[in-house]
């Protein structure tokens, strides 16, 4: 039998997960070596020694942003993919998740690309490991669509990720024009994956 959540525990995981979301967004605009756990702290309120409270250090407060947005879309992506009943639908499920992931999660993502290196080499393993099982879950999604080798699928689907993924942080538009912006991903992700050649 598990212990009943207390007030106590709740606060405490909204506490961990400001940190998460402020260490992100601080992570995004400055750099991992430009952000100090005071930084963070700061940011929602706390002294950087009690950040510590929550995790063991800045590095440890990296690899628990990138293992949790790596873990949100392999659950997330696998969860619309089943709900299709069509190939096509299985696939547009899973573009539609990207992109509404990619606009709403802009900080992650430029966090992702310029300071992975930065990880401990347990939490470097399990991104990279996460991150195979998403890119998987798409060529698999993709297979019955395309005729093409896997090793051009894996192609078509990280190509169609730097689509999807380079645009939100890259124009102001994006964030002021979500729905229009959310449809000419979509409909340029599709077409990416299934161009002919």
């Amino acid at each position: 039998m598990t212990s009943p959540v207390t007030a106590r525990d709740r606060a405490k995981a909204e506490r961990s997960d400001a940190i998460l979301r402020e260490a992100a967004r601080l992570f995004a605009r400055s750099g991992y070596n430009g952000v100090s756990l005071e930084d963070i702290g700061a940011a929602v309120g706390v002294s950087g020694p009690a950040v510590y409270r929550h995790f063991a250090g800045k590095q440890s407060l990296l690899g628990a942003v990138l293992v949790k947005v790596s873990v949100d879309l392999v659950d997330g992506g696998s969860r619309v993919a089943a709900e299709g009943s069509t190939p096509e639908e299985r696939m547009r499920a899973l573009i539609e998740f990207h992109v509404e992931f990619a606009l709403g999660h802009a900080d992650v993502i430029r966090v992702q690309d310029r300071d992975v290196a930065h990880l401990d080499a347990r939490d470097h393993a399990e991104v990279r490991r996460l991150q195979r099982a998403y890119i998987e879950l798409w060529i698999e999604t993709l297979s019955p669509l395309i005729d093409a080798d896997a090793d051009e699928r894996r192609l078509r689907v990280q190509a169609c990720f730097g689509l999807i993924n380079s645009t939100p942080h890259s124009t102001r538009a994006a964030a002021r024009q979500r729905s229009a912006t959310a449809a000419v991903l979509a409909a340029m992700a599709e077409s990416a994956l299934r161009a002919v050649t």
